[in-house]
C-alpha cells in the first residue's frame, strides 16, 4: 500500500519542502507535510501519519483524493466557504442607520428590528442576519440596565443627588 501512495505523489520531497517554507498559513503546511510524510516513507499506515499531524484519518484520505484528482494547485487553495453577507440595499440602508441613531424612538430590540424591516420594506431578513448587520456597521448592541440591590434605600438616593 505504501509503494501506491508514494508512486501517486508526483513532486520531489526538496520541491514539496519549498512549498511548505513558502505556505502563508498553517492549513496549508500541514496539507504539505502530508504529502512529504507520505513520500518519506516514514510512516508505514496512513493513520500513523493523521495521528502525527493531529488530524483525522478521513481529513487525511480527502486530502489524497482532492490530490490524485486535481493536483496540487488545488489541493493548496484552501477554502472556507467565506462570510455570507446580508445583501440590504443601500436604501435600507441609510433607514436603518437613521432608526439606530435616533434617539427618540431607536429600535428598542433586535426583533423590534427584524418586523420593522419587514413592515417598512417587505423584506424577510433573519433575526441573527440582521442582528450581525447592524452590530457590524453601526456597532448597536443590546442595552440592559445594571442590577440595583434590593435594599439600596430610595430617599438616600433622591438626598445623595439633592446635594449635588
Amino acid at each position: 500500500m505504501r509503494n501506491k501512495l508514494d508512486k501517486r505523489i508526483k513532486e520531489s520531497i526538496e520541491s514539496l519542502r519549498q512549498y511548505k517554507k513558502n505556505a502563508p498559513n498553517y492549513r496549508i503546511k500541514t496539507r504539505i507535510e502530508s504529502l512529504i510524510l507520505i513520500k518519506g516513507n516514514e510512516f508505514k499506515r496512513l493513520q500513523d501519519i493523521a495521528n502525527h499531524l493531529s488530524i483525522g484519518l478521513r481529513s487525511l484520505k480527502r486530502w489524497l483524493k482532492i490530490y490524485e484528482e486535481n493536483g496540487l494547485e488545488y489541493l493548496l487553495g484552501v477554502s472556507n466557504g467565506g462570510r455570507r453577507y446580508c445583501h440590504v440595499s443601500p436604501e435600507l440602508h441609510e433607514a436603518l442607520k437613521e432608526k439606530t441613531h435616533n434617539s427618540e424612538a431607536p429600535f428598542m430590540s433586535y426583533i423590534e428590528a427584524v418586523q420593522w424591516v419587514k413592515e417598512n420594506y417587505d423584506q424577510t431578513i433573519k433575526y441573527t442576519t440582521l442582528r450581525s448587520y447592524l452590530v457590524d456597521n453601526f456597532k448597536t448592541k443590546v442595552k440592559k440596565p445594571r442590577k440595583s440591590h434590593y435594599k439600596k434605600d430610595e430617599e438616600a438616593i433622591e438626598a445623595y443627588t439633592k446635594d449635588l
